[in-house]
Order: C-alpha cells, then sequence, then structure tokens
C-alpha cells in the first residue's frame, strides 16, 4: 500500500438551519485516506457519519444545510471551495457511492440498463450499444447472474443482495479513485453480506481504489478496515490503525462499543450498556460531547473540548482521562462490573406446537386472475417451543422466518397443519374464537417505525390492546398499567402524550415491547427486533428481554439472520431454508459444532471482532424461488457437498447421534 494521499479531510464542519437552532452535525472533523486504503467511520446513529460522507460528495440538502468551514482536499483540489460543475466532473466518476438503501437510491421507473448507460454516457462518452455492452460486463464482474437478462430488468424484479450489487456495478463503473460505502451491507443477510465485501475488496485490489466505509459493524470494521476512526457527536473522536483500536481502544466511547457486542463469551451475563444516547446537534456543549454518558467524566470534561492526543503510532484519542499507557481505566467505574443475566425457571412444559405448517401464496394471471402456481413461504414447518424458553429462527431473507411469525400470531392464515397453543389449534380458529389468543400471542416488528401508527399518541398505542381485551378493572387501573409497563421498558411515562416521531429508533423498539406487554402475552414473537440498532441500544434491548423472560416466564420466538445476537439470547436454535427447518438444536451446540453445510455457511459468513480466522464459505447465488422451488434437497443448488441423491431425494429431520435430545438435521450427508 502507498501512502499517496487520495483524499484528506481538514477541521470539517457541517451545519444545518433547523427550527431548534444550528444543528452542528460535523463539527471539525479531520482525517485522510491513502490510495488502495480502506479508512472505516464507526459509530452509533447520529454521530455525523453519513453527513461526512454527504459533504465530500457535496450533496448535502441546501440551503439548510452548508459547509461551514475546512477543507476536502482530494488529490490537491478543495471540494469544499468547487463549483457545482466541478462537482458534477467529479461525482460518479472520479468520487463514487453506495447508498445505504439501494431501493430508494435506484430511480424504479428505469431499468437497471437505463441508469448504468446514464453514467457511462455522461462521464465516458459512450454510445448506447457500447454502454450496453460495457454495462453487462460490469454486472457480470459483480457477480450478477445472466447480466444480459437483469441489464433490461427494474429495481423491484431484483432481490436486496442483487440491488446492493447492481449499485456497486453503477459506483465503479468509471472506475473512481475513491468509493465512500455508507452502510453497504445493513439491511443484508450475512451470507450475501460476506459476498458484497469479498466484493468490494476484490475490485478495490482490482482498481486500486480507496475506500471510505462507513457502519456501525465493528466486526465488518475489523475484517475489512485498513484504519479506523471513531465518530460521536459530529468529531472524531479516536484515530488508530485497525489492528491498534481492537487490541488497545483507549476512548471510554470506543472500549463501551467493544462491551456492548453480545459473544460466546458472554452469553450468561447481562450486556454492558452506555447509559442515554447521542445528543442532538442543536445541543451540544462546550465540553466533551460524550461527557454526559461516561462513567469517568470530571468537572473539566463538561467545560473543556479535549484535543486529540497521541498514544501510539499514528494513535490518537481526545480524552483527558487517558492514564501513561494511553488508556482511559474503565475498570475504576462501576459501569465495568457485569452481573450474571438472569435465568428463567424452564419447566420444559410446551408453549406452543407448529406442526407441518403451510404457508403456500397463489399465483394469479390473466384477465380473470387464475391461478397458475404457488409461492410456498412456509412448506411443511415443525416447532416447539417451551414455556419460558427461547427458540432463535435464523436464514436468509426469503426463507420464509416473517411469514412463520405472521402464521402463528394469526396475521395470515395458513395454508394447512396445525399451530397448537394450550391445547387448542389456532391455525382452525375464525375471528371471535381466535380473539383470546390474540391477547396471548404478541408480535414486535422490524421496523418499529412503520409498525406504529403515526396519527396515535404513544398513551393511545399502548392502551389499545388493553381496552380491546378488558385488561384492567377501569380507566384509570389500565393508565397505571401502562405507565408502570412503560417504565419498566425504560420509558419516562411523561412521554406518553408523545408522538412516534419524537422518539429514536431505540425507544420506538422499546413503545413496540410495551405494547406487547400491556395485554399480558405469554409468547412474544420478535421479528428481527434488533436488525436496524446500533450496538449499544441493542444490548439494551437485548438485556430488557432476557429480565423480563427471567420475571415474567415469557416465551420467545427470536427471528434474525444475525447468528451473534440469537447465540446470545437464545436456548435452542431453528435454521430455516426455503420454508423448511433444516436443523435445530440447542444454541451452542448449533452454534459451536452446525451439521449442515447450510448452518456452517451462515456461522463462516459472521465477522468477527475477536478473531482473524475465520474459515470462509462462500454460497454461490441467492435463495431459489420459492415458487419454483428445486427438486430434492432444497439446499443441493448452493450446496459444495452435493450428490445425486441430494438432487433428487428431500431429506427429512433426522436426529444426531451423541447429542442432545431435540438435535436434529436435514440432510444426506449427516
Amino acid at each position: 500500500m502507498t501512502t499517496e494521499k487520495i483524499l484528506e479531510v481538514i477541521d470539517l464542519s457541517t451545519y444545518f438551519r433547523t427550527e431548534d437552532g444550528v444543528a452542528k452535525a460535523v463539527d471539525g472533523v479531520s482525517f485522510s485516506i491513502n490510495k488502495g486504503e480502506t479508512y472505516a467511520i464507526v459509530g452509533e446513529s447520529g454521530s455525523g457519519k453519513s453527513v461526512t460522507a454527504l459533504s465530500i460528495m457535496q450533496l448535502v440538502a441546501k440551503p439548510s444545510g452548508y459547509i461551514n468551514g475546512g477543507n476536502i482536499l482530494f488529490k490537491g483540489a478543495d471540494l469544499a471551495k468547487s463549483s457545482a460543475v466541478e462537482m458534477r466532473e467529479v461525482r460518479g466518476n472520479k468520487i463514487s457511492m453506495i447508498f445505504q438503501e439501494p431501493m430508494t437510491a435506484l430511480n424504479p421507473v428505469f431499468t437497471v440498463g437505463n441508469q448504468l448507460a446514464e453514467v457511462l454516457s455522461l462521464h465516458r462518452n459512450m454510445k448506447k450499444d457500447e454502454a450496453r455492452t460495457y454495462g453487462i460486463e460490469m454486472l457480470d464482474k459483480v457477480g450478477i447472474s445472466d447480466p444480459d437478462k437483469r441489464y433490461d430488468e427494474y429495481p423491484f424484479q431484483l432481490s436486496g443482495g442483487m440491488r446492493q450489487r447492481v449499485m456497486i456495478a453503477i459506483a465503479l463503473a468509471c472506475r473512481p479513485d475513491l468509493l465512500i460505502a455508507d452502510e453497504p451491507t445493513t439491511a443484508l443477510d450475512v451470507t450475501i453480506q460476506s459476498q458484497i465485501l469479498d466484493l468490494i475488496r476484490s475490485l478495490q485490489k482490482e482498481f486500486g481504489m480507496a475506500v471510505l466505509l462507513i457502519t456501525h459493524d465493528m466486526g465488518v470494521v475489523r475484517e475489512n478496515a485498513d484504519r479506523v476512526g471513531v465518530m460521536y457527536g459530529g468529531k472524531i473522536v479516536e484515530d488508530a490503525s485497525c489492528k491498534d483500536l481492537f487490541t488497545n481502544p483507549s476512548h471510554p466511547y470506543t472500549q463501551m462499543l467493544m462491551k456492548s457486542l453480545p459473544s460466546r463469551a458472554v452469553r450468561n451475563k447481562a450486556l454492558q450498556t452506555i447509559k442515554g444516547m447521542v445528543p442532538q446537534p442543536t445541543e451540544f456543549t462546550h465540553g466533551c460531547r460524550f461527557s454526559n454518558r461516561c462513567p469517568l467524566a470530571i468537572a473539566r470534561c463538561y467545560n473543556e473540548n479535549p484535543l486529540p492526543e497521541v498514544v501510539g503510532e499514528e494513535h490518537t484519542s481526545s480524552c483527558f482521562l487517558l492514564n501513561k499507557n494511553g488508556l482511559a481505566d474503565l475498570s475504576a467505574s462501576d459501569w465495568s462490573i457485569q452481573k450474571n443475566a438472569p435465568i428463567p425457571d424452564k419447566k420444559g412444559e410446551s408453549c406452543l406446537d407448529v406442526q407441518s405448517l403451510k404457508m403456500h401464496f397463489p399465483i394469479k394471471k390473466g384477465f380473470f386472475k387464475k391461478t397458475v402456481g404457488h409461492v410456498r413461504a412456509v412448506d411443511g414447518l415443525n416447532l416447539e417451543i417451551r414455556k419460558g424458553e427461547t427458540l432463535g429462527l435464523v436464514g436468509e431473507s426469503g426463507c420464509g422466518k416473517t411469514t412463520v411469525g405472521k402464521c402463528i400470531v394469526g396475521l395470515l392464515k395458513s395454508s394447512g397443519g396445525a399451530i397448537k397453543f394450550d391445547g387448542g389449534d389456532i391455525a382452525t380458529l375464525r375471528k371471535a374464537a381466535l380473539k383470546k389468543y390474540r391477547r396471548r400471542i404478541q408480535m414486535i416488528f422490524q421496523d418499529p417505525f412503520s409498525s406504529l401508527n403515526p396519527r396515535l399518541r404513544i398513551s393511545d398505542i399502548i392502551l389499545e390492546g388493553m381496552n380491546v381485551h378488558s385488561i384492567g378493572k377501569d380507566r384509570k387501573d389500565r393508565y397505571d398499567r401502562m405507565h408502570s409497563i412503560m417504565q419498566r421498558v425504560g420509558l419516562d411515562p411523561n412521554m406518553a402524550d408523545r408522538y412516534p416521531h419524537e422518539f429514536s429508533g431505540g425507544q420506538r423498539q422499546r413503545i413496540g415491547l410495551a405494547r406487547a406487554l400491556a395485554v399480558k402475552p405469554d409468547l412474544i414473537v420478535c421479528d428481527e427486533a434488533t436488525s436496524s440498532l446500533d450496538v449499544s441500544v441493542q444490548a439494551q434491548i437485548l438485556n430488557l428481554l432476557k429480565e423480563l423472560q427471567a420475571e415474567l416466564g415469557l416465551s420467545y420466538l427470536f427471528i434474525s439472520h444475525d447468528l451473534s445476537v440469537v447465540h446470545y439470547l437464545a436456548d435452542r436454535v431453528a435454521v430455516m431454508y426455503l420454508g423448511k427447518i433444516v436443523e435445530i438444536g440447542m444454541s451452542n451446540e448449533v452454534i459451536d459444532n452446525p451439521q449442515h453445510p447450510y448452518t456452517k455457511a451462515l456461522i463462516a459468513a459472521i465477522p468477527q471482532v475477536d478473531s482473524d480466522n475465520r474459515k470462509r464459505i462462500v454460497l454461490p447465488g441467492d435463495v431459489p424461488s420459492p415458487s419454483t422451488p428445486p427438486l430434492g434437497c432444497s439446499f443441493h443448488p448452493r450446496c459444495a457437498l452435493a450428490t445425486e441423491e441430494c438432487r433428487q431425494k428431500m431429506p427429512m429431520l433426522e436426529s444426531v447421534a451423541g447429542e442432545s435430545d431435540g438435535r436434529q438435521v436435514a440432510c444426506w450427508k449427516v
């Protein structure tokens, strides 16, 4: 790697005019990126990471947003002073950007080819036929199958992973010197995430470009970055090589982020959490921005802003509390003391028994909407959840996890099979008979904002279920219960008259949990309940779920694609692929000793914070369409071990010799 600087950001400040005053989203940020290097910026939501990237690209919304000062030196030219015409030559040509959500970044009314050709025509003066040939070549280079066919398709016809690959193809079409990747894998499965990150690394090496990687996933940082900047409150609070940052984190904020991560080592302990939240950029004080959340803060921290201190070779940290070894010593604070997580008294009695569950959606075509086929989202699934336990349900997007959850809570009417709860088969019940079961089985949704009615106050949202199911003696009793539940999930009861948009993502997830708890459920289906949260907020929610389970004897079906979280929280794990369970067993057995090739690939794709020796297993392609599932084992088109038997016969779940009761695998090779 050379030391030629591609980008140098010097004391950058980007402000926004708001009704509450000037928001200092980026306030004095400095860092540099060398040719061929990957520089990662990490931190919680609201720290200013994305605004930093948008400032470099000069995409800050005007007139409310503006660069207040500083320099953005790209190959010697100051982009902060460049005109709109000059920036059009830079954007997409010399600096490209991959946005966090590809579906909103891609124009839905233009084909993939139109959007690729636009870049090539604008920056490389290619004619239509030439742009098509080169565009198909780029789609092939980023690993899209049938690139000539996909070139003429629209974004909605592609999977999430394929849309992200299209974004990469567009971003790299002109072979830029710098690629900015803003949370490029946040919403993707671990297998697709691994593919995307491998792809970026290989293309980076081929093109010799620099990469600015923005993420809150510390595992992704550990495995992909050369240097790291930790951002908080609009400032870089620590800057170091990736190796130094993970072996010798010096700033209290960095140390606390690291300790908030769920892992095998802390399975029976409560996760460390960071109290409070990132301050609003309109409310920054004169002192250290982290002082109101730091367990070590002294008077000086509240009154003075610390400057970067050198703590090692190319390693700086902005803190007044560094000792002679360049570390802030958290061991002296109460925060560093971990308490054992509460363990519920599991009696082993069945709470929910799902037998041969099917959910087939009809495919209708023609004027008369004739059924021509079915999407087999769930196709003969069996699972059991015991009282007081957490069953983790994992798998890639499109395998049917959420559909299972919706069938269990009654949001979808299953096509076949039984859902036995407390002696009754709720799959056969109609509205009136189903009402009492709806109270006892609740759901927390993946996106808390879209699952909360924006027109209702929080009090109305939480009280609604209690009113429908006649929980409480009277109105006062229900209000008292609502306030008690809000306090239990970490919400101030004085916030009850606010609307959902007035809360952070973590607070909205707590509201969803409070709504579920209000009706005294026995089982809660958690559908990707922590997937979009920062690690610090995620730790708070996971701790809360464990505490409530121990206190109330709740059972959870925890749906996720994050096996690190599942291993920390779940007692048992079921691995799902294309509508079926392919492996199930105790959490430690499945994670530590996976038997099914698909489970092995999922675990191998998890980025590791504490290891550099992860054995990679790259799964080719995406999950097959559930409307046309392959014959035999549904996993065989992507399995390196597949035989002719796998291609012809579907394996059933079989017990694994030498392991606990309930450990089963559906594979001919086991």
